[in-house]
C-alpha cells in the first residue's frame, strides 16, 4: 500500500506544480469542478461493498473479451482499499443525468464561484466533508465532456479518517479506493464505432471506470504519482452511455 503521509502530499504537489495544465474556455458549455480527495483507508474497515447485488446496476461494458470477463465485472468495488486513497462515488440510479455511474464528488459552478470554491462546496453538500482552501494540492487538466461540460479536476488533501455523510439524492455509496490499486491497474484502450477516439477503460475492483472519471484518475496516476508531466487525457473518448 501507499502510506497516507506528508511525503505523499509533497510528491503529488511537486508533480502537479511541474505540470502545465491544459485549460478549456467554458463559454458555450457548462463549467463544473470535481474533487479528487486524498484520505487514508484501512483494508479491513473500508474494503467492502455496502450494496447488495440487486442494488448494483452493472452496465454491459464495451470491449469485453468474453462471458468470463463479463461475469467477473459484477460492479462490486472490492479489493481496493488500504493506505492512501481517493474518494469515489456511485451515483443513484434514479438521477436524471449519469445515473448509476462512477463519479468524483463535484458539480456545476454557481455564479461567481471559482472551480476551487465549487469543488469544496460540492464536497460538503455531497459527502458532508468540509475542507478549507488550504487543502489544495493542485489541478489536473480540464476535460470537455460529450454532455456539454468542461470539468476542472481539483486534487485536495483530506483528513486521515474523515466522517462521510453521503447525500442520498446525489450519492448511492462512497468508497475509498487505495492509490496502490490505481497505480497497479492496467488501463486499456478500446475502439467504438461511434468515434475515432479511443475509449479508456480503467479496471478497479470488479468494474471498469470510463472517462471522464477514468481520464481524471488516469492523469492523477500518470502525472501526480509517476511524474509524467505533460501527459494529456482530453483525447480519450467516453463510452456512448456517458454521452447524455
Amino acid at each position: 500500500m501507499i502510506p497516507f503521509s506528508e511525503e505523499l502530499r509533497s510528491r503529488l504537489k511537486a508533480n502537479l506544480s511541474a505540470h502545465t495544465r491544459r485549460e478549456y474556455d467554458p463559454r458555450g458549455r457548462r463549467h463544473a469542478a470535481v474533487a479528487v480527495v486524498l484520505v487514508d483507508s484501512n483494508s479491513q474497515r473500508h474494503d467492502h461493498e455496502p450494496l447488495s447485488p440487486a442494488d448494483i446496476d452493472a452496465l454491459i461494458e464495451p470491449g469485453i473479451s468474453g462471458p468470463d470477463e463479463q461475469r467477473r465485472l459484477d460492479g462490486r468495488m472490492v479489493g481496493v482499499a488500504g493506505g492512501a486513497a481517493f474518494l469515489l462515488c456511485r451515483r443513484p440510479a434514479r438521477m436524471n443525468r449519469h445515473a448509476g455511474q462512477w463519479a468524483l464528488p463535484g458539480g456545476r459552478l454557481e455564479e461567481g464561484e471559482t472551480p476551487l470554491e465549487a469543488a469544496l462546496r460540492e464536497l460538503h453538500e455531497e459527502l458532508g466533508l468540509r475542507l478549507s482552501p488550504d487543502s489544495l494540492i493542485g489541478f489536473l487538466d480540464d476535460y470537455p465532456t460529450r454532455s456539454g461540460y468542461v470539468i476542472t479536476p481539483i486534487v485536495l488533501w483530506g483528513e486521515a479518517d474523515p466522517e462521510l455523510v453521503a447525500s442520498p439524492d446525489e450519492v448511492l455509496a462512497v468508497y475509498r479506493i487505495g492509490l496502490r490499486a490505481l497505480v497497479d491497474a492496467i488501463p486499456r484502450l478500446i475502439s467504438i464505432p461511434e468515434s475515432e477516439r479511443p475509449v479508456l477503460q480503467l479496471p478497479l475492483g470488479n468494474d471498469l471506470l470510463h472517462p471522464p472519471t477514468a481520464a481524471i484518475l488516469y492523469q492523477l496516476r500518470q502525472v501526480g504519482w509517476f511524474g509524467h508531466t505533460g501527459e494529456r487525457v482530453d483525447h480519450l473518448e467516453q463510452p456512448v452511455f456517458a454521452w447524455r
